[in-house]
């Protein structure tokens, strides 16, 4: 039977404990009241130009090419604000920090996230994940690539990932098999995809909310063949 001290608990942030798609409907929606429906599309061209690019979702860099042709429009200088301003704190899940507390009793909350190395900690921060891990929060390009850095920095016997993306969950799993539980919370756009059904292996657990996991205990995250 495992106990606090084995167990390490890594936890994405994106549509898994903050509801991201929110965001970017936010964000869209300011585009567009600011520049049109024509610039706003063109902001997310090159914010899929960059993420196919570099393999990382990055709403600053995206707007730093934005602003090409657009110096003196007046409300070009506000979208900065907009973004590092945004109240994230807002779009956290019902329950997210209730739960982090819930697995802070069972052992030890880590964010493991995907993300650049601005926009990503600041969202983290001002949501108030940040100190709900009491700090402890790892972002990369590719996490399902770094687990032995992960390994090195927080090392437990067993470790649960909870994420939104089945796909990245089976990399994991099949990286740490048995010393890994993954957990799959059925949120967000990508969640809801058909092929979220068909990934191999299939995640250990579903849940349809993050709060979902007040209702969990430690034998729910034992080791899994």
């Amino acid at each position: 039977m495992l106990n606090g001290k084995d167990l390490t608990f890594l936890l994405d942030v994106d549509n898994t404990l903050l509801d991201n798609d929110r965001f970017a409907a936010d964000l869209g929606g300011r585009l567009e009241q600011a520049f049109g429906v024509t610039e706003r599309a063109r902001y997310w061209s090159i914010f899929g130009q960059l993420r196919d690019q570099f393999g990382v979702a990055d709403y600053l860099a995206s707007l730093q090419a934005f602003r090409a042709g657009l110096d003196d429009h007046p409300d070009l200088l506000t979208m900065s604000e907009f973004l590092l301003e945004y109240p994230f704190a807002a779009r956290l899940f019902p329950g997210a920090l209730d739960a982090v507390a819930h697995l802070s009793a069972l052992g030890r909350p880590v964010v493991l996230s995907d993300g650049d190395v601005v926009f990503q900690p600041r969202k983290i921060m001002r949501s108030g994940i940040w100190d709900a891990v009491a700090g402890r929060v790892m972002i990369y390009l590719h996490k399902e690539r770094v687990l032995d850095h992960v390994q090195q920095r927080y090392p437990a016997a067993h470790y649960v990932m909870v994420d939104d993306k089945p796909n990245l969950l089976a990399a994991m799993k099949s990286t740490l098999q048995g010393r890994l539980t993954t957990v799959f919370v059925r949120q967000g756009h990508y969640a809801l995809e058909p092929q979220a059904a068909a990934v191999h292996p299939p995640p250990d657990m579903t849940i349809e909310s993050i709060a979902d996991l007040l209702h969990h205990g430690l034998r729910d995250f034992q080791e899994r063949p």
